[in-house]
C-alpha cells in the first residue's frame, strides 16, 4: 500500500513539473520518476481480486468432480455466460465440445489423477452463441492441509490467433502438397513418354530394362530403347543427356527420335552417332548446350547366338558376362561426347554373343552412387559385383542390380538406366 500523505504526493508532483519545464530532456528518466505520478501509482496498486478477474487469460477452479467453484470475468466474457449459470451448477467438461469431453475423460482427467498436472492441452470451448473457442489449457491439482486433493486450478489461454495461424499454415501446406503432386504427376507422365512402355520380344534373345529416377519432381535425362530394323536386325541404345527437367526432356526426346530415324536411314552404329551428333550440335545455336553420352548397337540374332556391333560416344563401356562367368568390357576408346563438337569422332566394336552370354548397358548414376557416406560405388566395384554374380540372364542381372541400387538408399542421387540382353543357354542334350 501507499504510505505517503497528500502533501508528499503534491510536492513530488510539483518537483517533477519543475524538472520537466527546466530540462527538455528530463522526460525520459524511466519508471523511477513515473512512480511519483498518482495515477500511475494507482495502476500499480491493483488488488489481487481485480488482477484475477480481469487477467488476460481465463481462470477456473473446480472441485475434484469437475464442478465449477470459481471462474473469472475474462473467461465468462469469452464464453458469454453469467457467473450464476456456471458456479456450482455446471462442470468444466460441460463447457467443452463433444470431442473435447471425450478427450477430457480419456486423457485429461486420468493425467491429472496420475501426475497432478497437465500443460498446454489444446481444447475447444463452446460459447453461448454457438461458436467454438480454441484454447490451451493448463491444470494443477491443489491439495488441502491433510494432503488430500481438494480442487483443480485451471488456466485457459485464448488460442484463436494461434489456431488461425495453424490453419493458414495447413492451407499453405496443402496447396504446396497439391502443387508437388501435380508436378510429380506431370514429371512421371513426361518421363513415360521418353521411355518405351515395354520392350519388344526379340527372337532368340532375352531382354530386360530398368529405370530409376533420382527425383520425383524432375524429368531425368537417362534414356534407352530397343526397336526392329530391316533384315531381321534390331537397334538398341542407352544414354544420358546433360541436365535435368524440361530442357533435358526436350533433348532426350530429340535424341531418341533422331537415333531411331538415323538407324532406319543407315543402321551402321558409327553413322547413327554421326547423324545424331550433327543434329544436336546444330541445335546449340540460341538453345544452350545440347549433348549426351550414348551407346548405340545393332543386333542380328543367329542360330548360334547373335552378332553385335556397337559404337559409343563418351559413355561407360558395355559389360559382357560370358557363359563361363568371365567379365569383358566392350571398349570403344576415344569416343567423344555426342553433340559437343561438330567434328566429333566415334569408335565401334564387333562382338558375338554366344549362348549363356549377357550384355549390360548402364548409365553413370549406378557407378556414381554413394556408399559408406560419401564414397562412390565406382566402376571397379561394379565389375567385382558382376564377376561374383557369374553367368546369368538379362532379367536376373537387371533384378540383381536393381536390388543393389535399393541397398544404396539415399546414396543414389542421379538417374540410373539399365538395359540388358542375353542369349539363352543351349539346352542340355
Amino acid at each position: 500500500m501507499m504510505c505517503r500523505n497528500d502533501d508528499q504526493v503534491q510536492g513530488g508532483g510539483d518537483r517533477e513539473h519543475e524538472s520537466s519545464s527546466g530540462d527538455p530532456g528530463s522526460g525520459d528518466r524511466g519508471s523511477g520518476d513515473r512512480g511519483a505520478d498518482p495515477a500511475f501509482s494507482a495502476l500499480l496498486e491493483d488488488s489481487a481480486e481485480d488482477l484475477y478477474e480481469h487477467a488476460p487469460c481465463g481462470y477456473l477452479s473446480t472441485l475434484m468432480d469437475g464442478t465449477i467453484a470459481k471462474i473469472n470475468t475474462t473467461l465468462l466474457e469469452w464464453l458469454g455466460f453469467r457467473r450464476a449459470e456456471l458456479v456450482g451448477r455446471r462442470r468444466f467438461s460441460d463447457l467443452l465440445t463433444v470431442g473435447g469431453r471425450i478427450y477430457h475423460e480419456t486423457h485429461l482427467a486420468p493425467m491429472l489423477a496420475m501426475h497432478g498436472r497437465v500443460d498446454g492441452l489444446a481444447l475447444e470451448l463452446r460459447c453461448t452463441d454457438g461458436t467454438r473457442l480454441p484454447v490451451l489449457v493448463t491444470s494443477v491439482v491443489k491439495a488441502g492441509s491433510d494432503g488430500t486433493a481438494q480442487l483443480i486450478r485451471t488456466t485457459i489461454f485464448d488460442a484463436r490467433e494461434r489456431r488461425a495461424y495453424e490453419q493458414e499454415l495447413l492451407r499453405a501446406r496443402r496447396a504446396a502438397d497439391y502443387e508437388r503432386d501435380r508436378v510429380q504427376k506431370l514429371a512421371a507422365t513426361l518421363q513415360r513418354t521418353l521411355l518405351p512402355p515395354t520392350l519388344p520380344a526379340v527372337p532368340g534373345v532375352e531382354v530386360a530394362a530398368y529405370y530409376h529416377p533420382a527425383s520425383a519432381d524432375e524429368v531425368g535425362g537417362d534414356f534407352y530403347d530397343l526397336f526392329p530394323l530391316a533384315g531381321g536386325s534390331w537397334g538398341f541404345f542407352l544414354g544420358d543427356v546433360s541436365g535435368k527437367g524440361a530442357p533435358a526432356a526436350a533433348v532426350t526426346s530429340l535424341t531418341r527420335y533422331t537415333l531411331r530415324a538415323a538407324a532406319v536411314y543407315d543402321p551402321d552404329p558409327l553413322s547413327v552417332l554421326g547423324n545424331l551428333n550433327t543434329v544436336l550440335h546444330q541445335g546449340h545455336r540460341g538453345a544452350g548446350a545440347r549433348f549426351c553420352t550414348v551407346i548405340y548397337g545393332a543386333l542380328l540374332p543367329e542360330s548360334s547366338g547373335a552378332a553385335l556391333t556397337v559404337a559409343a560416344g563418351g559413355h561407360p563401356p558395355a559389360l559382357l558376362i560370358r557363359a563361363d562367368g568371365t567379365l569383358t568390357a566392350i571398349d570403344t576408346p576415344g569416343g567423344m561426347l555426342v553433340g559437343a563438337l561438330a567434328d566429333a569422332v566415334f569408335t565401334g566394336a564387333n562382338v558375338h554373343l554366344d549362348p549363356g552370354d549377357t550384355l549390360l548397358l548402364y548409365t553413370d548414376g549406378l557407378t556414381e552412387a554413394r556408399i559408406h557416406d560419401r564414397e562412390r560405388f565406382g566402376e571397379e566395384r561394379l565389375r567385382e559385383f558382376l564377376r561374383a554374380f557369374g553367368p546369368t540372364t538379362a532379367p536376373a542381372l537387371t533384378a540383381a542390380v536393381t536390388e543393389l541400387l535399393t541397398g544404396f538408399g539415399d546414396g543414389v542421387d542421379d538417374d540410373v538406366a539399365l538395359l540388358a540382353l542375353s542369349i539363352p543357354s543351349a539346352p542340355h542334350q
